[in-house]
């Protein structure tokens, strides 16, 4: 991973080269000043003003492109306070939609990309006002069982009879990939046709209100008397207070909860009325993703930063560097993008190596599209630690490991496989014991039968085999250690 001041050394060069009349014009100020004349000064002061903006490009280009959180960017914002496990996403708005048309939930059955092809590489594009282009939103192929029936909403036994299936692509927005990964969506559908006609009926997906469907974002609600209720997850429940919302005109949301006593009186009793009926009927917690996610895996054909182990400076270790994990809290959708992911509005919660308080960071990211598509599952990030503790920096390949974006193996001295998926209680103390020995591996894959890895092969396999992981034979033949 390159280091902070490596980054700021290229961007010092390229600012320099950007601002090449600067430097120029105090090369040609000195000579006149050599020679005696009298106007030397005027390009000796203009080439001073160019060049004084050299380093702020360079600070400027190096803080945007490397994730490195630092003092300056504590939360100042005290009005708002996040709960531990609060995660807000502010996302795009989705088109309202004529209102004959009725709000439904939809499973996503399949899901493949159809097209994510941008101009340009890894540069930052800005577009003024609030416009978010369709070369930066993947266009995703889906097919989807609809429930049209106003009281089957797709979960424990609904009536599959009220369900249709339709297929087509729609773009999504980056921080909506969650969404066709957990495989719940919210659409609006239009009416069907004129009786005796039969035909395809127009269906819309919700982006932001699929990515609180599926339980990405958390949602609570605050009832008449006070009390509080979690509604994350609860796919039934959401649809009918999505229902109500969207007949009063819109909701807006404080953080990721609905406070009844600030509602009026009439969206305010229709509310609590949904929220009596949860409490005689409870419904159970939908799962994190709908079955058949594999059908939906989209991971492996997004932009964003390849899943590993993660490489580490043995400088950093021998100095006492450590791995810690932080929390998104909130997401807010930017117009400034990249290839490999939307550049983003961040809060991260981190909790400092040396026990002191947890504290909030606010910090404009990139976030990796790849990582986009699982944060139903995860809002964790693997940051370094400096030694000092003065700042963090975000691991991208290691938060990609640990969110499960691709599986990691370990492979045992003698060949067998040992597949981790979904196991960041293992995967987590297996960074932190190669980031201790500066031990680099830049890969998914944890080959002990290499010789640089023998200082560690034997704490590995203890820490494995203690978590019950069974290994199955490498299809491969072992082969010879490093030399």
């Amino acid at each position: 991973m390159r280091s902070y001041t490596s980054v700021l050394v290229g961007k010092l060069i390229f600012a320099a080269v950007c601002l090449f009349p600067g430097p120029l014009g105090l090369l040609l100020g000195f000579s006149l000043w050599r020679e005696g004349e009298d106007w030397a000064w005027i390009p000796f002061v203009a080439g001073l003003a160019c060049s004084a903006f050299v380093p702020v490009m360079a600070l400027k280009l190096a803080r945007s492109e490397f994730p490195r959180i630092t003092r300056r960017d504590r939360a100042k914002d005290e009005s708002f306070s996040y709960e531990d496990d609060t995660f807000v996403m502010w996302a795009p708005r989705s088109p309202k939609g004529h209102a004959r048309e009725r709000l439904a939930r939809a499973d996503v059955l399949e899901a493949s990309l159809a097209r994510y092809d941008p101009d340009g590489e890894g540069t930052f594009t800005s577009y003024p006002g609030n416009y978010t282009p369709d070369e930066f939103t993947p266009l995703v192929r889906l097919k989807l069982r609809v429930y049209s029936d106003e009281e089957a909403d797709g979960g424990e036994g609904a009536d599959t009879a009220a369900a249709f299936e339709v297929t087509g692509q729609w773009r999504v927005p980056s921080v909506c990939l969650s969404a066709v990964t957990a495989g719940r969506l919210a659409v609006l559908v239009d009416p069907a046709g004129p009786a005796g006609q039969q035909g395809p009926r127009r269906v819309t997906p919700l982006w932001p209100s699929s990515v609180l469907l599926a339980g990405t974002r958390t949602c609570r609600v605050i009832d008449l008397e006070g009390r509080t209720a979690d509604v994350t997850r609860r796919p039934g429940r959401l649809l009918r207070q999505m229902r109500i919302s969207r007949a009063a005109g819109g909701i807006e949301l404080a953080g990721d909860t609905i406070d009844l006593r600030r509602l009026d009186a009439h969206t305010a009793v229709r509310y609590a009325a949904v929220a009596e009926a949860d409490r005689a009927r409870p419904e159970e917690r939908a799962p994190v993703t709908e079955p058949g996610e594999e059908s939906r895996w989209l991971v492996d054909d997004l932009e964003g930063g390849a899943a590993a182990f993660g490489s580490v400076s043995r400088r950093w270790s021998r100095r006492g560097g450590v791995l810690v994990r932080a929390r998104f809290l909130n997401l807010r959708s930017t117009y400034t993008f990249q290839v490999y992911g939307p550049v983003l509005d961040t809060v991260l919660r981190i909790q400092p190596p040396d026990g002191t308080p947890a504290f909030d960071a606010a910090r404009r990211l990139t976030v990796p599209m790849d990582y986009l598509a699982v944060l139903h599952r995860t809002r964790e990030v693997v940051l370094h630690a400096d030694p000092k503790g003065g700042s963090y920096v975000i691991d991208w390949a290691r938060t990609n490991l640990l969110a499960g974006t691709a599986a990691a193996k370990v492979v045992a001295p003698e060949g067998r496989e040992f597949t981790l998926a979904g196991r960041p209680d293992v995967i987590w103390p297996l960074m932190n014991l190669l980031a201790s020995h500066g031990l680099s591996n830049p890969s998914p894959v944890l080959d002990l039968r290499h010789r640089r890895m023998s200082a560690v092969a034997g704490t590995v396999m203890d820490m494995v085999l203690a978590r019950g992981i069974e290994g199955e034979r490498a299809l491969r033949q072992p082969q010879p250690e490093d030399r």
